[in-house]
């Protein structure tokens, strides 16, 4: 990629996104790196208009090629995912869907206009394999399973209406596996030997998938591997 554009990283003071961020420093194709999150006031997924904000103080710099949105949510406090349908809440399936959803959507709103119209560019939104409708084999976890779906189809929608005026901009879902992050702490007593992966590696492995990309890639799910996953 061209040294006078950006990369941008949306919750960058997370587990994947710090990692994310400090490797594109590291890389050093980028002449701008800049590291968004709420925990250092930049912006509030629940709140445009600090979104809005955000996106404009960015309009002097070079237009960035890559943006990677690596917010989520899965459990917090009590809440967690639902094992049953008798276990759905609805402010907690509200929550779910404001910042696996919402939040992901007005980010799109606000710097999808940002990419350059004539230059390979990447949108890119940290989703999940449980947000994949045909491959649910197990059930449960409603709430995050309904919200990553949406999420998923924002995705797909976005990409469609970004291809009429920017031919060669991809718009897609990542799933990085399962991250030794605090947000998949509650969760990896199960993952396979080897797959549970620390931030930094699953960070490259992001972006070594996310440089394979070609805007024919627009609008699907893929997972660290680079394979393909189902709507």
């Amino acid at each position: 990629m061209s040294v006078d554009t950006s990369a941008i990283i949306i919750g960058a003071a997370g587990g994947i996104g710090r990692a994310l961020f400090e490797a594109l420093k590291d890389e050093g194709s980028y002449s701008h790196v800049i590291g968004l999150s709420r925990s250092q006031g930049d912006f509030d997924l629940t709140d445009e208009g600090s979104i809005y904000a955000a996106a404009q103080t960015l309009a002097n710099i070079p237009a960035p090629t890559l943006i990677i949105v690596a917010t989520g949510l899965l459990s917090e406090g009590t809440n967690g995912p639902e094992k049953t349908f008798k276990d759905i809440d609805a402010a907690w399936m509200m929550r779910n869907f404001a910042i696996n959803t919402i939040g992901p959507a007005l980010i799109a709103k606000h710097f999808l206009p940002l990419l350059p119209r004539d230059q390979l560019s990447v949108f890119a939104v940290l989703s999940a394999r449980v947000g994949s409708i045909s491959d649910n084999r197990l059930g449960g976890w409603y709430s995050y399973r309904a919200a990553k779906a949406a999420l998923n189809m924002t995705v797909k929608n976005a990409a469609i209406e970004l291809s009429r005026t920017h031919k060669r901009s991809i718009c897609v879902a990542l799933h990085p596996g399962t991250v030794d992050t605090a947000l998949s702490k509650p969760f990896q007593g199960n993952v396979t030997p080897g797959r549970l992966f620390d931030p930094e590696r699953a960070a490259l492995q992001l972006l070594d998938v996310i440089e394979t990309f070609r805007p024919s890639d627009s609008g699907k799910c893929f997972a660290w591997d680079g394979e393909e996953i189902p709507a």
